[in-house]
C-alpha cells in the first residue's frame, strides 16, 4: 500500500516561507548523470498542436526528455508543465521523473507523448513570463475544445472572443465570421457565434498577450479550471469523479462540485488495491468520518491517481523538493514514489532572484504583430517576460547573457529602464537600431538589463534653457520585484502610451539607455582632486552643520518650483481649477519661494567667507552662521500668515479634485512629470516640514556650541523663535500629514468608499500571509484607528489593491497561534463576525504589528462604537482558514474582466504600497512622521559593487528613498532607490574599499558604496538612512491625546 503522510511541521503545514530556493537542486546536490548509449526517438506533441521528435537515451530518466522540451521552447517555468502518455493499458499517465524512460515507454515508436499543463496555480498572476501565459492560454482552448473546460455560453463566448483577438487581431466583422467558420473552438460554436463577435467588438486594442491574461482570468474562475476527472464510487456506490487541484481533492458528480478536501484537512493520503483513502484531521465541527473511502476502476487507476495527488500536495504545499527515504535493509512497505522537481515557492525564487535570461518565441496561431514598447511591463513582482520573435524590441538578458545593443528611445516614452550594476560593468553602449513601429527618439542609447534597482529617467544632458512647462514623461514599473522607480508616490504611462503585451496589462514605456548616472565613464572620476577639495574644507563641525543647511535649502527651493513654477504653468494652460483654488494655492506659495532664494544667496555668501574663497583677510569674523538663520527666521515670522494657509489648500485641492473630473485628470497628468517626483499633494506639505529641519539644525548648533561661543547666543535665539512657529503649527502639521496619507492610500486601494472621514486615523501598512484553505497568500494590510483592511494586488494596468475584507477593530481580540497552525510568526484575529490567521516574515515584524494592533484596539474601546462600514464593493471575506471554496464564475466578474481595459485607472505600480509588497515589509505613521524630520541633501560619491571608480552624484533623501541627480542644478531625479529592506553597514576589510567615510546599502544580490566628505556628513548620511531601513520605535510616537486626525 502507498501512502503518503503530512507531518506537522512549519513545511507541511503552511510554514512562512524561509528558504530561497533559487536552483532546481539543493546545496549539495548534484544533478541525476545522463546515461549514454543508443538514442531512442520520441514524439511530443506541443500545446500547439505541431509535433517534434526528441532523441534521448533509452535508460535516461523521465527528467532528461522533459527538460529537453522545455530547453527546445526556452521555457523557464517549466515546472508547471508535465508530459503524459498512454501506457500500455491504455491509461493515460504522466511521465515518471525518475524512472528510465524506456520502462514507462514500452514501445515509443508508436506512442505519442503530450506536453501539457500539469499544475494549475490558483493565480495566473503568479506566472511570471509572456510564454508560459501563452502556452497556459493554449491549454485552456484544447481544453474547451474537448469539453473538459466546462462553462455557460456566456464565459464560453467571452473565451473565444478573447482567444480570436489574439489570433486575428482587431475586430472585424467580415474577418471574424470567416475565423470563424474555418476554426472549431468548442463543440456548439455556431450557436455562440453572435455573441463572440460582439464581445470581440470590445476587445480593440488588446494585445495578444493582453488577451492571454484576461483569458486565464476568466478561466481560472470557472469551477472545471484545470481539473481532470478520474471516475470513482463512494461507498454507497454512487458514481463520482475525484479530482486534485492546487487547493486539496475534490469530489465531483458530473461537472458539479459537490464536496471538497483541502490539504489543510487532509492528514495522509493512501491507497490499497482500487481503493483510494483519505484521512482527515480531526475536527469536532465536522460530520465527516475520520477515513474516507472511494472505490476506482482498477488498482493502476488508483495508484496514478494518488501520484498525482502526491505531487500536487508536494508542489504547492511545500517549500522544497522531498528528501527521498532511505532504502530498506530486508524488505519494503509502500510505494517509494516521491516528488521529482521543484516546487512552487522553488520556481517564483528562482525567477524573483532573476535567474533566468529572457528569450524571443513565436505565436504559431497568431497572425498579427503586436505594438510593444520597448521594455518589459510586469504585473507582478519578478516579472521578467520574453519579446515575441516578429519584434524587434529590446531583448533584456539574465545572469551571464551578454548585453544586446542598445536602441532609440520610442517617440512619447523617455524614460528607461536599466540595471544599475550590470550598466556599470558595460563600459560603452552598442549600436543603436529602432523597433519596427517606432521612431527614433533624442539618440540615448544602451542596455536594458535584467535587473531593475534603479529605474532611470532618459533625459538629454546638454545645456539648455530652462523652459517654463516640463515635458511629461511615462513612468515604469519594475520587473524586478524588491526594485521600485522613479515617482515613489506612484504614476501612469500617458493617455497615448502603447500597452506592452508582456504581461498583464502594467503600463510600463521605457527605453535602455546607458544614463550619465549608470556609465562607468561619466561624471567626474578624479578621486585625488576630490580628497585634496575636502582637506581644504574647514574642520569645524559647525561649517558642516551650515552646509547642510545650504544643500538642504536648494531641495526646498526645487520643491517649491514644483508648485509655484511647474504646477502653476500647468494649470494656466487648462481651464480646469477654479480661479478660488488658485487664489488660495499660489498667492501663498510664490512669497515663500521669493523669501527663500534670498535666504539661500545669504547662506552660500557666508559659506564661501568661511572657506576662505574671497576675502580671506577677514574670514574669521564670518565662520558662523547663527546670525543669518536669526535674521531669516524673523523674517519667516511674516509670512506665517501665508503658512497657516497650506492647510486650507490641500483641504481645498482634494475637495476640488473629488468634484471635478477635469481637475482630476489634470492633478494625475502633472504627477506624471519627471519634475513631480513626489505625490503632488506631499509639496503643499513642505513648507511646514521645513520648519522643522531648521530647528533640529539649530538644535545640533546650539548642542557644538560652548556658552562663551560667539555664536551660541544667536543661535539660541533663532532656536527660539523656530521652536515658537513649529509649536503653532504643530498640530495642523499633524492633521494634514494623516489627511494626506489618506488620500494617498486611497488611490492604491480599489473597493473602498469614504476612506477619509472625520476621525480616521492611519496607524500602519504592510504585507502579511493571511492561511486560508489554498495556503499562505500574500496579501496587504491597511490598519486605521477604527478597521482593518486586507487587501490583493489587482489585476488590472493600474496596480492597485483589492480590498478583501474589513475587521472593525471594535470587540477584536488578538492571540499568537503559532503552535495551533504550525506556521511561524502567527497570528489569529478574532473579530465579531469573523476570524482570519495572519502570518509575519519575521519576528520583528511580528511584534510592530501586534503592538499597533494592540494600540488599535485600546483606542476603537474607547471610542463611542463599532467603526462605520464604508466598503463599496467587496463584501467581507467570511471564509476560515479550513474553508477553501473557490472563487464562483460570476457574469459581474466576467463583464468587469470584459472592459477592465476600457476603465483601467492610472498606473500605481512604485508606490510607498508596492515597495512594501515586493519586500515583504510594513511601514507605520510613526515611519512616516520620523521620514519627514530626517531629510538630507548634499553630494555624495558612489561606487557599484564590480566597479573601479567613484561617480560624483547629487542625491536627495526623502520618503524613505534616495534620489539621484547629475547636479543640484537638475529639475527632476535621474533615478531612485528605495530602501526599505535594505541594510546599512560599514565595508569589511575584505572588500577592499580603501577610502575615509564610506558606508554601503546591500540587498539581497544589490550591494552600492556611498562616500561623504567628511566625518559630520558621513553620520548624518548614516543617520538619515537608518531612519529608513530599521522602523521607528513605537517609544516615540505622539501619544493619541497629542495626535490630531481628519
Amino acid at each position: 500500500m502507498g501512502e503518503i503522510e503530512q507531518r506537522p511541521t512549519p513545511g507541511s503545514r503552511l510554514g512562512a516561507p524561509e528558504n530561497s530556493g533559487i536552483s532546481t537542486l539543493e546545496h549539495g546536490q548534484k544533478p541525476p548523470p545522463t546515461p549514454s548509449g543508443k538514442l531512442m526517438s520520441i514524439k511530443i506533441q506541443m500545446l500547439d498542436d505541431t509535433q517534434e521528435a526528441f532523441e534521448v537515451p533509452q535508460r535516461a530518466p523521465g527528467k532528461v526528455l522533459l527538460d529537453a522540451v522545455c530547453n527546445h521552447l526556452n521555457l523557464v517555468e517549466g515546472d508547471y508543465f508535465g508530459l503524459e502518455f498512454p501506457d500500455h493499458k491504455k491509461i493515460t499517465v504522466w511521465l515518471d521523473l525518475l524512472k528510465p524512460i524506456v520502462k514507462q515507454i514500452r514501445r515509443p515508436k508508436h506512442v505519442v507523448v503530450k506536453f501539457v499543463v500539469k499544475f494549475f496555480p490558483p493565480d495566473h498572476t503568479q506566472l511570471q513570463e509572456e510564454l508560459t501565459r501563452y502556452l497556459f492560454a493554449l491549454q485552456v482552448k484544447q481544453d474547451l475544445a474537448q469539453g473538459r473546460l466546462a462553462c455557460n455560453d456566456n464565459s464560453a463566448a467571452l473565451l473565444i472572443s478573447h482567444i480570436v483577438q489574439s489570433e486575428i487581431g482587431d475586430f472585424d466583422e467580415a474577418s471574424d465570421r470567416e475565423h470563424l467558420a474555418k476554426n472549431k473552438y468548442i463543440p456548439q460554436q455556431d450557436a455562440l457565434e453572435d455573441k463572440i463577435v460582439e464581445f470581440h467588438h470590445n476587445h480593440i486594442g488588446q494585445t495578444p498577450a493582453e488577451s492571454d491574461f484576461q483569458l486565464l482570468e476568466i478561466a481560472r474562475k470557472l469551477e472545471m479550471y484545470g481539473v481532470r476527472l478520474h471516475p470513482a464510487k463512494d461507498r454507497e456506490g454512487t458514481k463520482i469523479n475525484l479530482a486534485v487541484a492546487n487547493t486539496g481533492i475534490l469530489v465531483f458528480q458530473g461537472f458539479t462540485k459537490i464536496n471538497a478536501f483541502n490539504w489543510a484537512k487532509v492528514r495522509k493520503l493512501s491507497f490499497k488495491r482500487k481503493r483510494f483513502l483519505i484521512k482527515l484531521r480531526p475536527d469536532v465541527n465536522s460530520s465527516y468520518q475520520d477515513t474516507l473511502e472511494f472505490l476506482m476502476a482498477s488498482r493502476d487507476f488508483c495508484k496514478s491517481f494518488w501520484k498525482i495527488c502526491v505531487e500536487h500536495h508536494a508542489f504547492f504545499r511545500l517549500f522544497e523538493e522531498p528528501k527521498p527515504k532511505p532504502k530498506p535493509v530486508l524488505f519494503s512497505r509502500g510505494s517509494s514514489f516521491r516528488f521529482s522537481g521543484r516546487t512552487q515557492k522553488q520556481v517564483l525564487d528562482y525567477v524573483k532572484e532573476g535567474g533566468h535570461k529572457k528569450v524571443q518565441f513565436e505565436r504559431k496561431h497568431s497572425k498579427i504583430h503586436s505594438i510593444r514598447s520597448l521594455a518589459t511591463q510586469p504585473s507582478e513582482p519578478n516579472s521578467e517576460v520574453p519579446k515575441q520573435a516578429q519584434q524587434s524590441g529590446s531583448l533584456t538578458l539574465g545572469e551571464g547573457s551578454e548585453p544586446p545593443g542598445g536602441q532609440s528611445c520610442p517617440q512619447g516614452g523617455d524614460l528607461a529602464t536599466a540595471s544599475a550594476e550590470d550598466a556599470e560593468r558595460q563600459r560603452g553602449p552598442g549600436p543603436s537600431r529602432s523597433p519596427a513601429g517606432s521612431t527614433k527618439g533624442d539618440g540615448a542609447s544602451g542596455a536594458a538589463a535584467e535587473e531593475d534597482e534603479e529605474l532611470v529617467k532618459d533625459r538629454p544632458q546638454q545645456s539648455r534653457p530652462r523652459p517654463p512647462q516640463p515635458s511629461t514623461g511615462s513612468l515604469t514599473g519594475s520587473p524586478h520585484l524588491s526594485e521600485l522607480s522613479i515617482n515613489s508616490q506612484g504614476g501612469t504611462a500617458p493617455t497615448n502610451a502603447i500597452l506592452s503585451p508582456n504581461l498583464s496589462p502594467d503600463t510600463k514605456q521605457a527605453s535602455p539607455l546607458v544614463s550619465p548616472l549608470l556609465n562607468d565613464q561619466s561624471g567626474p572620476r578624479a578621486e585625488d582632486e576630490d580628497d585634496g577639495r575636502r582637506k581644504r574644507f574647514p574642520t569645524d563641525k559647525a561649517y558642516f552643520i551650515a552646509k547642510e543647511v545650504s544643500t538642504t535649502e536648494r531641495t526646498y527651493l526645487k520643491d517649491l518650483e514644483v508648485i509655484t513654477s511647474w504646477f502653476q504653468s500647468t494649470v494656466s494652460k487648462e481651464d480646469s481649477m477654479p480661479e478660488s483654488l488658485k487664489s488660495l494655492i499660489f498667492p501663498n506659495f510664490e512669497p515663500l519661494h521669493k523669501f527663500h532664494t534670498n535666504f539661500l544667496k545669504e547662506i552660500e555668501q557666508r559659506l564661501a567667507l568661511w572657506e576662505g574663497r574671497s576675502n580671506a583677510h577677514i574670514r574669521g569674523d564670518y565662520q558662523r552662521i547663527g546670525d543669518v538663520m536669526l535674521k531669516n527666521i524673523q523674517g519667516m515670522k511674516q509670512l506665517a500668515a501665508h503658512l497657516w494657509k497650506h492647510s486650507e489648500a490641500l483641504e481645498a485641492l482634494e475637495t476640488g479634485i473629488r468634484g471635478s473630473r477635469r481637475l482630476e485628470s489634470l492633478c494625475r497628468d502633472f504627477e506624471l512629470q519627471k519634475v513631480c517626483y513626489l505625490p503632488l499633494n506631499t509639496f503643499l506639505l513642505r513648507p511646514l516640514h521645513r520648519l522643522m529641519h531648521y530647528k533640529q539644525v539649530l538644535e545640533r548648533l546650539c548642542k557644538h556650541y560652548p556658552p562663551s561661543h560667539s555664536d551660541f547666543r544667536d543661535c539660541r535665539a533663532a532656536l527660539a523663535e523656530i521652536t515658537e512657529m513649529v509649536a503653532q503649527l504643530h498640530g495642523t502639521m499633524i492633521k494634514m500629514e494623516n489627511f494626506q496619507k489618506l488620500h494617498e492610500l486611497k488611490k492604491d486601494l480599489i473597493g473602498v468608499d469614504n476612506l477619509v472621514i472625520p476621525g480616521r486615523e492611519f496607524i500602519r501598512l504592510g504585507s502579511l500571509s493571511k492561511l486560508s484553505g489554498k495556503g499562505l497568500q500574500q496579501r496587504m494590510f491597511f490598519l486605521f484607528n477604527d478597521v482593518l483592511l486586507y487587501t490583493s494586488r489587482g489585476l488590472t494596468a493600474s496596480n492597485q489593491f483589492k480590498v478583501h475584507g474589513q475587521l472593525p477593530l471594535y470587540g477584536m481580540t488578538m492571540e499568537e497561534s503559532e503552535e495551533e497552525w504550525g506556521v511561524p510568526h502567527c497570528l489569529t484575529l478574532r473579530g465579531q463576525r469573523q476570524s482570519i490567521v495572519v502570518a509575519a516574515s519575521s519576528r520583528p515584524e511580528m511584534d510592530k504589528w501586534v503592538e499597533d494592533i494592540q494600540m488599535a484596539i485600546d483606542l476603537a474601546e474607547k471610542s463611542s462604537g463599532p467603526a462605520p462600514e464604508f466598503l463599496a464593493s467587496s463584501p467581507p471575506d467570511n471564509k476560515s482558514p479550513e474553508e477553501a471554496a473557490g472563487d464562483q464564475e460570476s457574469e459581474d466578474d466576467l463583464s468587469a474582466s470584459r472592459t477592465s481595459l476600457e476603465r483601467q485607472a492610472p498606473h500605481r505600480g512604485n508606490t510607498m504600497v508596492h515597495v512594501c509588497w515586493h519586500r515583504n515589509t510594513s511601514v507605520s505613521m510613526v515611519d512616516f512622521s520620523v521620514a519627514v524630520e530626517n531629510q538630507l541633501s548634499g553630494n555624495l560619491l558612489r561606487k557599484f559593487k564590480n566597479s573601479n571608480g567613484w561617480q560624483k552624484l547629487w542625491v536627495v533623501f526623502t520618503n524613505f528613498c534616495l534620489f539621484f541627480y547629475k547636479s543640484h542644478q537638475d529639475n527632476h531625479p535621474l533615478a531612485s532607490l528605495p530602501l526599505l529592506g535594505y541594510s546599512l553597514t560599514i565595508p569589511s576589510e575584505s572588500e577592499d574599499i580603501h577610502k575615509d567615510y564610506v558606508f554601503k546599502l546591500h540587498f539581497k544580490s544589490h550591494v552600492y558604496y556611498f562616500r561623504a566628505e567628511s566625518e559630520y556628513t558621513f553620520e548624518r548620511w548614516m543617520e538619515v538612512i537608518r531612519s529608513a531601513t530599521s522602523s521607528a520605535s513605537r517609544a516615540h510616537a505622539p501619544s493619541h491625546k497629542e495626535s490630531h486626525v481628519y
